[in-house]
């Protein structure tokens, strides 16, 4: 049975079979901390039957989400120490963050933001703030790409959109616009002719970068609305975090890049779990996520490999962490390690 609107509350989530009542003080415990929201289209995919649905692991709260640990942050990739105006990331010389909205429609329970985001979070830019923003990218000809995030930027409603896209089309330095976001997945049908108008301005590059994590994700509806974008001009890239017990397998990441690009999306960033608090239970070892990446090799095509990323806590922007296939030895020599395992020797000055 299809749902008809948000599950935004834990006696929702019981009465939806997605919680049981005998977990239900410490889901409304972890409700009452961080954002729920479980879109229609998301609500369908979880398999109630399955203890250990990956869907579900994503967006249902979970009693562990009470766990703190003492290397957790409230802002993991410290977003704060970087923000010269409201709404501005500017961490790297030739790009910021626009964090127009705080808002999601879903909620991922592993999210790096959660303590901004939602109806408790940071809320929308107002207008004076977000003409600060825009001024700021206005007098910082360095800038050479806008990053909308949040929260997710396609919450906002064309004419909202549409009006940001204008301002922004108006700056000169100004080349690529960039939009972050999961609501080709979890709201399909929100993906229009209004809104993917709205993502457009002259002399600019729109790129939308959709966040997916598990190959059920890709549905034939989430497929048709990353068409339409696509087929209008604009480029989609993907970006998934790796996650226990949602994609932590050789198999679905392979499966997850592959339906992307089926989708005509590319592989771009697979994120190593930040340390955002209650996030726990979602980590890995970043030597078993170099395992898993390694194994993509020669599993999947090229155009299958995403980047491996770790953003350094505190703000230090993010590092590639994929596990090196190359290594020095004596006299000049390499020893290279292929997608087997095996180990080749590399000649000096070859």
């Amino acid at each position: 049975m299809t749902a008809q609107r948000s599950i935004r509350t834990a006696r929702e989530l019981v009465d939806a079979g997605l919680v049981a009542p005998t977990d239900e003080e410490a889901v409304f415990r972890v409700a009452s901390r961080y954002a729920v929201s479980i879109s229609p289209a998301i609500a369908d995919l979880i398999d109630r039957q399955d203890q250990d649905d990956p869907i579900a692991r994503q967006f249902v709260p979970n009693a562990a989400e009470l766990t703190l640990t003492p290397e957790e942050r409230a802002d993991p990739i410290g977003d704060g120490s970087h923000s010269p105006v409201t709404g501005i990331v500017h961490r790297y010389p030739d790009r910021v963050l626009l964090k127009a909205v705080h808002v999601c429609p879903v909620y991922c329970r592993f999210c790096f933001r959660r303590e901004m985001v939602g109806p408790q979070g940071l809320g929308t830019l107002t207008p004076a703030e977000l003409d600060a923003a825009i001024a700021y990218i206005a007098h910082h000809s360095e800038i050479w790409e806008v990053i909308l995030t949040g929260g997710d930027p396609l919450v906002l409603s064309p004419r909202r959109l549409g009006e940001i896209m204008e301002r922004l089309g108006a700056i000169e330095h100004l080349k690529i616009v960039r939009f972050h976001t999961r609501v080709p997945v979890v709201e399909p049908e929100r993906v229009d002719a209004a809104l993917i108008a709205a993502l457009k301005a002259s002399g600019k590059a729109t790129y939308v970068a959709l966040h997916a994590n598990h190959p059920r994700e890709l549905t034939p509806e989430a497929r048709a609305a990353s068409a339409r974008l696509i087929d209008a001009g604009i480029v989609m890239v993907s970006q998934s975090v790796l996650l226990k017990g949602v994609n932590d397998d050789a198999n679905v990441l392979a499966e997850l890049m592959r339906a992307f690009v089926e989708t005509r999306i590319k592989p771009y960033y697979l994120h190593h779990p930040d340390l955002a608090p209650g996030t726990g239970h979602f980590r890995l070892s970043i030597e078993e996520g170099q395992k898993l990446v390694a194994a993509l090799r020669g599993r999947v095509s090229g155009l299958c490999q995403p980047t491996y990323i770790l953003d350094i806590p505190g703000g230090h922007g993010k590092a590639v962490i994929s596990a090196s296939t190359i290594a020095a030895e004596g006299g000049g020599c390499y020893t290279i390690t292929d997608f087997r395992g095996n180990e080749h020797a590399y000649p000096p000055g070859g």
